[in-house]
């Protein structure tokens, strides 16, 4: 089934990442974001390319 493909589950733990790393910021601002976002790439498993990402969108 084309929905199961490894691309489709890489965007899926992308998403989470995004997500949890918007609500984390957002009930704990005072959090540092590089240490927060070193956390997100290693609990969500996420790609270099992914990872590339959320440290260009999130980054101080």
């Amino acid at each position: 089934m084309a929905g199961d493909t490894p691309l489709s589950s890489r965007s899926d733990k992308l998403k989470k990442a995004i997500s949890w790393v918007s609500e984390t910021l957002q009930a704990n601002p005072e959090l540092s974001r590089n240490n927060l976002l070193d956390e997100a790439l290693l609990r969500f498993d996420l790609s270099p390319a992914d990872c590339e990402f959320l440290l260009k969108h999130f980054s101080e």
